[in-house]
């Protein structure tokens, strides 16, 4: 059966990447320099970036510096958890207040997404498929924690569950786009992504602080840096983080390397598949969108000068964290002033059937140890509005989950498709989750955008159903 529901569409995989993990996304895991100087085009590109602009960028950075001291200062003087959360069942009743602060803060928890025995019963499932297929690839190899799963009856079941699905379109009502642009908030695809069942105390999977989406593409893309328009001319104050207009057209994987995220997730998530409290193998983030992100955005065009009490332009092709083909890494050595040590502030205790949502811009990390006494597992699924980008991703997705293999963006090789009870086509239509899958076609309705309704009808056309 499966093998007939693989020649219903046409089959439009991109050139295949070579097998691998996660480690391979990050400098810190693959062993890459990321002191390194870069090609002197990059010196050239400061320049024109900021070109009309510099002293007003020059100014705009010591009230940047200055603004992240007083917000470093409150972070760590809260006495209560400055993550904000909401429950489920009131997503749709959320006040104006409370999505201010969630987009101030760029991170949230949404409560009781799916029931926790439910959400423990997908884990346990999971847990039994790969005793059936040991040779799954993950990292590390020799006591695994990141799974290179991505066609798993659990994670079909999670991604394609109505309640997940409508957390992630609250997400993605907290962006907006002008009544033109080629995008559909109000529609979520899925985003085939990896699990972690991190067992206590390891120590491997360490990943500091970083940012997801590529790195230097978004200084070097012509779109992609125009997301950042009023950052690079000396306005950061201004800058809208939840404004989709350019997202739709930034290219965020320019070299095309293993594990390189090809299109707009508005936001990044996971659903707790176990209760994991601050300090057990977790996720911590830094809750200062605006102005951390301003922050080392601005960072590669700056040096101090000999004596240090005064900034420069930086005209050298040092670009502070950014390394092609590499997500974006941040730490004290690079980023002094965003004080890491005391500004990431780990997420509050969850429970199986939570899920925690976090900007595309939002600086994370992953607690360095886990201290816990049970495993920390979650199931990667964020939120990825409609548009031309993501629904050629999706294409190529659709084939992938019908062959069985991996993502187009993720490391390649046989993957899943010769293991043992890996999810079905039939499987994910009787789930509904055939639309967001793009096995059907989108529906075009009358109080839509105009920009929402072209993008949903070239979406159909490139669906090619």
């Amino acid at each position: 059966m499966r093998r007939m529901a693989t020649t219903m569409y046409s089959m439009t995989r991109s050139q295949p990447k070579p097998e691998g993990d996660i480690s391979s996304v990050f400098a810190s895991l693959s062993g890459v320099d990321a002191d390194k100087p870069l090609e002197p085009r990059f010196s050239q590109l400061k320049a024109q970036i900021i070109r009309d602009h510099e002293q007003q960028v020059k100014d705009s950075w010591y009230r940047l510096l200055d603004a992240l001291k007083h917000e470093n200062d409150t972070i760590r003087s809260s006495d209560k958890s400055i993550i904000p959360e909401v429950e489920f069942n009131s997503i749709k009743n959320v006040s104006a207040d409370l999505e201010n602060e969630i987009r101030n803060r760029g991170t949230m928890i949404v409560r009781g997404v799916l029931p926790e025995n439910e959400a423990l019963k997908l884990k346990l499932d999971v847990e039994d498929y790969i005793k059936q297929n040991p040779n799954t690839n993950a990292f590390p190899k020799d006591k695994p924690v990141v799974y290179e799963l991505y066609w798993s009856p659990s994670q079909i079941r999670a991604r394609a569950n109505y309640r997940v699905a409508e957390a992630l379109a609250f997400a993605n009502s907290l962006w907006h786009a002008s009544p033109s642009t080629h995008i559909s908030l109000s529609e979520n695809i899925i985003y085939a992504d990896r699990l972690r069942i991190r067992q206590p105390g390891d120590t491997k999977f360490a990943l500091g602080p970083h940012v997801d989406g590529g790195s230097i593409e978004r200084w070097e893309d012509y779109e992609y840096r125009s997301c950042y328009k009023s950052i690079f001319e000396g306005r950061w104050e201004e800058n809208d983080f939840f404004d989709a207009t350019h997202r739709v057209g930034a290219q965020m994987s320019l070299y095309n390397t293993i594990g390189g995220c090809s299109i707009f997730r508005s936001w990044q998530g996971w659903l707790s598949a176990s209760t994991v409290a601050p300090g057990e193998g977790g996720l911590l983030v830094n809750p200062l969108l605006k102005h951390a992100a301003s922050y080392w955005l601005l960072r590669p065009f700056f040096t101090q000068t000999q004596n240090g009490s005064d900034w420069e332009i930086d005209t050298t092709s040092i670009w502070q964290g950014a390394i092609p083909g590499r997500g974006q890494e941040v730490n004290d050595k690079l980023h002094p002033h965003l004080e890491l040590s005391t500004s990431m502030v780990p997420i509050p205790k969850v429970q199986a059937g939570d899920m925690v949502l976090w900007h595309c811009d939002t600086i994370h990390a992953v607690d360095s140890i886990h201290r816990g006494q049970s495993d920390s597992s979650v199931f990667y699924i964020p939120a990825v509005p409609l548009c031309e980008m993501n629904v050629k991703y999706l294409v190529q997705q659709r084939d992938a989950f019908l062959q069985g293999i991996p993502p187009p963006d993720f490391p390649g090789g046989e993957g899943e498709s010769h293991h043992i009870g890996r999810g079905t086509h039939e499987e994910l239509i009787q789930l509904i989750g055939g639309r967001s899958m793009g096995f059907e076609l989108f529906s075009i309705k009358s109080d839509m955008q105009l920009g929402e309704k072209q993008v949903t009808t070239r979406a159909n056309t490139i669906l090619n159903l």
